[in-house]
């Protein structure tokens, strides 16, 4: 069987690149991004500030704190879209099969690109191109599968690249963290230190039936990938992937209050959606059909974003441009689409802790009690929207010939 040859590219300290290169004067000062206010917190930071013991996830107050000299910026969601789409674009111009798994960061497959030319050399050149022609700095990392390349990336960086060769992926991450391993997040890490692992060697040389023991099935994924062993493919990337959901009327409607509170607790359930699905939204779409049969429809770009405040007030707005109130309503929808992955980062620019705690502890009590457990007032009339996770497997129908 032929090896693989996987890629991961990943920009470092994408926000903070971004920002750079607006003002050259931030270059090699400690930077943090996010909320400006004491009550913000802190999305991205530079290097010189992690050296400092800051990360991201902390309270804005507590990072000023430990380097008061930090330069605080409010977060530019449209300035990193954008920057992240002109990456996107030199990517496919040279790689015929790519991933985009959030804003900054993307794997590629140069399996057989060997046969024509050398695939190493070739990552080499794309990192330069893209160094070259949007001034951010790349890291990359190269092997036969997902896990090992993710994890040469960060250890190339920053600004580098690392390959590891063929039968060279267990020595590689052996005497690495633990918590090195992708998808071993603060919880397991410490019920592993718990059990005194705190290397991958250690993981390396236990029977896997031990971690099954302790974390069920995750025990033989963490198993796996401490022994660089990853078969998951790279997955093509399309701007196309969407989420979606509509209404048709039993009876034709005119009224606009009820239309807006469906089309709120649409763009609302979305919303959850996809922070459920640990996603990110750049485009919205909204549509009306009309008694005639016409159907009109209306798309905006957005910076990418799966907070509620911000898609439930453009979804209205778009509704209000698009909507014709002379005529009878027979169909309404919404579909957000050029989907990327990412949690709450990209939302940490404005919103406050207690903002973040919100979201947070609403969409665990969906998780918990159902999509419907929690709701805006505004949208409780909106009994029928969609309940289930789209990113757990086929993508979602659309909820067309509901019954309001």
């Amino acid at each position: 069987m032929n090896e693989r040859t996987i890629l991961h590219l990943d920009l470092d300290t994408f926000f903070v690149s971004c920002e750079r290169l607006l003002d050259s004067r931030l270059n090699g000062k400690p930077i943090l991004i996010g909320g400006i206010t004491d009550r913000g917190v802190v999305a991205s930071c530079s290097y010189e500030a992690r050296k400092f013991g800051i990360h991201s996830a902390m309270p804005m107050k507590m990072a000023r704190s430990l380097c008061p000299e930090a330069i605080v910026i409010r977060g530019n969601s449209g300035l990193y879209s954008k920057k992240s789409e002109a990456v996107t674009e030199i990517i496919k111009e040279v790689v015929p099969l790519y991933e985009k798994t959030s804003i900054d960061e993307f794997y590629a497959d140069l399996s057989g690109m060997d046969r024509f030319f050398n695939s190493y050399k070739m990552a080499s050149e794309l990192r330069k191109k893209i160094k070259k022609d949007t001034g951010l700095p790349i890291s990359f990392g190269m092997s036969k599968n997902k896990t090992v390349s993710k994890v040469a990336t960060g250890e190339a960086k920053p600004n580098n690249q690392l390959r590891i060769d063929y039968g060279f992926e267990k020595p590689f991450l052996s005497p690495l963290s633990i918590k090195k391993i992708p998808m071993i997040g603060a919880k397991t890490h410490q019920t592993l230190i718990n059990l005194g692992i705190r290397k991958v060697k250690t993981i390396q040389g236990m029977p896997v039936e031990l971690l099954e023991r302790v974390f069920g099935k995750n025990g033989a994924t963490i198993w796996k990938k401490a022994n660089g062993i990853d078969n998951t493919p790279v997955v093509p990337y399309s701007e196309r992937k969407s989420i979606s959901t509509e209404r048709t009327f039993d009876k034709d409607t005119i009224n606009v209050v009820k239309l807006k509170a469906i089309l709120l607790a649409m763009a609302e359930n979305l919303s959850f959606q996809l922070r459920r699905g640990q996603k990110l939204t750049a485009c919205i779409t909204v549509k009306v059909r009309y008694s005639d049969f016409n159907t009109y429809t209306l798309q905006a770009r957005i910076p990418y974003t799966s907070a509620d405040h911000v898609l439930i007030s453009k979804t209205l707005e778009m509704f209000d441009k698009l909507y014709n109130k002379r005529l009878l309503v027979r169909l309404i929808g919404v579909r957000f689409s050029h989907l990327v992955g990412g949690g709450y980062q990209i939302n940490l620019f404005e919103d406050a802790v207690e903002m973040i705690n919100l979201y947070q502890a609403m969409d665990k009590v969906r998780d918990k009690h159902g999509d419907r457990a929690v709701l805006r007032a505004a949208g409780i009339e909106a009994k029928t929207i969609s309940r289930f996770n789209p990113f757990r497997g086929e993508p979602p129908p659309l909820l067309a010939n509901r019954r309001s």
